[in-house]
């Protein structure tokens, strides 16, 4: 299966960042991406009041990314903002393309470093699991990587390959977590690991909230950086081999290992 990260540089145009999901898009389907991934923020940056520029699933902006999908003939994963019931935004991706329509709500929030996205953002909750011709794929959206119990459940679903889709702030050591916790949430679900982030702003835009620090890579069943990207917008295309990420799993069995002990838990607790 062939994958693209588009990383890119959202501005804060919801119009303009519909242009660059066109062009990317085309140019990995170009590639033969089956799915192309986009960031969090994709539809407008952080660092920006959020609620004027959040639309319905049905709205112009997610509508133009369908129509882009149908037209390159491949699945397209975007960040975008929804209004919430209660005043707030939902940090939202959306999944669609060929055989599917989803979409997801972050349910982890960046309530860290400083920053507050709670105050915002309304949170999500359940875990979304796609198929992209007949793989299984986990969606989740930035900070969720830090919380692995939803990797492991998206693979105990059956994802194979779950993507991460981020506008990563920038600091010291940052990048260097992005990276090492990519690759940790590979080794703890024996599946690929597809991160992508915004490209980085420059220093004077970063300084307005998490507006990405690039770094963007795919991460094999063990835990290989198979392909990254610089801080730069870059498009990377790479290939997952999955029957050899199925024996991986089979070989390092922790997802077993692991439903054993829970069951054996229960047991014990029975008697």
């Amino acid at each position: 299966m062939r994958i693209a990260l588009a990383q890119i540089l959202s501005s804060t145009d919801p119009s303009a960042n519909l242009g660059v999901v066109e062009d990317y898009t085309m140019r990995a389907a170009d590639a033969g991406a089956r799915m192309v991934l986009f960031p969090e923020a994709t539809m407008c940056r952080f660092g920006v009041p959020l609620a004027p520029v959040a639309e319905p699933l049905d709205g112009p902006w997610a509508s133009g990314v369908r129509a882009i999908a149908e037209r390159a003939g491949i699945v397209v994963v975007a960040g975008m903002y929804r209004p919430a019931d209660d005043g707030r935004v939902t940090n939202t991706l959306i999944a669609t393309g060929p055989g599917v329509e989803a979409h997801y709500d972050k349910i982890y929030l960046y309530d860290a470093f400083g920053f507050a996205e709670s105050k915002t953002v309304a949170p999500g909750r359940e875990p979304v699991l796609i198929s992209v011709d007949g793989v299984g794929v986990g969606l989740t959206l930035c900070y969720d990587v830090r919380f692995p119990e939803l990797f492991v459940e998206l693979a105990q679903q059956g994802a194979q390959l779950i993507t991460v889709h981020a506008s990563w702030g920038s600091g010291p050591g940052k990048l260097d977590q992005w990276t090492l916790l990519a690759r940790a949430r590979a080794i703890d679900t024996t599946g690929y690991i597809a991160a992508v982030g915004q490209a980085y702003p420059g220093d004077e835009i970063a300084a307005s909230g998490p507006t990405g620090v690039g770094g963007s890579l795919v991460c094999s069943p063990v835990g290989e950086v198979v392909a990254a990207a610089g801080d730069d917008p870059h498009l990377l295309v790479t290939d997952l081999d999955l029957p050899a990420a199925h024996k991986t799993r089979e070989t390092i069995a922790v997802l077993r290992n692991r439903a054993g002990l829970t069951a054996a838990r229960k047991a014990e607790s029975r008697g």
